[in-house]
């Protein structure tokens, strides 16, 4: 994490002070939306921190400690084949379906590791929004034109976004690239198998944890999700038996404390950014933030450029939980809410939110934050605008 220069603290400290100084706290809508803050901490440290973000802690931690450089480089670096890369990155997201917040540490994991700006923004982007029972659920809840859209939209999307990042950035990113190229690669103790198995261990236990309850009681997605903790014991049982067997007491240290250095970064950036996406917006499906759900619904009405870009704007900041924007976005149709700018905030909201550009910020610098955010923009408000002629 790039620490911040005097000038920089002076600002934030001016910044909270100004807040603090001229807080309308008797205004019964401002102390609304301050709990509501907290109760958005509340249910994000419930639902999202024990079962989603901890197991994403120790794969990222796994990455920096027990994957050869040499990999990442081959697959994900400078000197991979564009296609390998970009289509390693994005199915290995799909994979994953994790929210926006989580998929964080396994990005710093992969980009700290050698993987190119491109592949990794790619990789950012499709963990959240490709999200295979999401698109189901949407298919079935909003209809099959908008789940079409959104599966579609956002596996291109992962690709040019990726694409125009390294595009925007090449001259940074070659440099970046020179000094992975002039470390050594490390000899590890596994053959590759074990270490695949290892991760895949790592993985299906942060899927199986992290898996939603979904709208419909039936199905495999149910059924997966009745048997989800048992599916977790038995992987825990598998990672400790090549835990004690396949790994030294230092590794285990080291991978520890990187996993720990992961979520002291992360952590109160995530909570920070949380805590204020509930006072502006509240909790899904409430309407006690500062910005009244009763606006937003008619900001986005019809399919103008102005209401997809809107909508575009709002699922940037928001935070939604994994399946939680779709009955919101039910809602908000319902309300009068255009098909375009349903697909745009469907598009942008998974992918980004205020937590995780807080995130993203530490890692890559403001430039490339502001880059990364404002292609999902406007590439969702772009596609929400297409959408909305087409259905209409």
């Amino acid at each position: 994490m790039k620490l911040m220069t005097e000038s920089q603290k002076l600002v934030l400290i001016l910044a909270v002070f100004l807040v603090l100084y001229f807080a309308p706290l008797d205004n019964s809508r401002v102390q609304g939306a301050i709990l509501e803050g907290f109760h958005m901490l509340r249910e994000y440290a419930r639902e999202h921190v024990l079962f989603c973000l901890v197991p994403a802690f120790f794969i990222a931690g796994a990455m920096q400690n027990f994957v050869s450089q040499k990999s990442v480089m081959r697959y994900l670096g400078k000197g991979a084949r564009q296609w390998v890369a970009y289509a390693v990155a994005s199915v290995s997201g799909a994979i994953l379906a994790v929210c926006s917040c989580t998929i964080l540490p396994l990005f710093m994991g992969i980009y700290k590791r050698g993987a190119g700006l491109g592949p990794a923004s790619a990789f950012l982007y499709s963990g959240p929004a490709i999200n295979v029972l999401a698109i189901i659920m949407t298919a079935r809840i909003l209809g099959w034109q908008i789940g079409l859209a959104r599966a579609i939209g956002a596996i291109v999307f992962s690709i040019i976004i990726g694409l125009l990042m390294a595009r925007l950035f090449r001259a940074e990113e070659a440099e970046r690239q020179k000094g992975f190229e002039m470390l050594p690669d490390e000899s590890l103790q596994r053959t590759i198998a074990q270490t695949s198995a290892y991760f895949a261990v790592l993985i299906l236990i942060l899927v199986f944890a992290a898996w939603a309850r979904p709208p419909d009681h039936r199905g495999f997605f149910y059924t997966v999700f009745t048997i989800k903790w048992h599916l977790v014991f038995i992987l825990l049982g598998v990672l400790a038996y090549m835990l004690k067997n396949w790994f030294a007491k230092e590794e285990l240290s080291e991978w520890v404390w990187s996993s720990w250095d992961f979520a002291k970064r992360i952590l109160p950036l995530l909570f920070g950014g949380v805590f204020i996406a509930g006072i502006l917006m509240g909790r899904p499906g409430t309407d006690a933030g500062l910005i009244p759900s009763e606006y937003v619904a008619r900001v986005v009405g019809g399919n103008s450029m102005e209401s997809n870009f809107v909508a575009s704007i709002l699922g940037a900041f928001m935070y939604f939980a994994t399946l939680t924007e779709i009955p919101i976005i039910q809602g908000l149709v319902g309300s009068g809410m255009g098909q375009g700018p349903a697909l745009a905030l469907l598009l942008a909201g998974p992918a980004l939110s205020l937590p995780s550009m807080i995130v993203i910020n530490s890692t890559l610098g403001f430039k490339k934050t502001v880059a990364f955010a404002s292609l999902v923009v406007i590439m969702a408000t772009i596609s929400g605008m297409l959408f909305g002629l087409i259905v209409s």
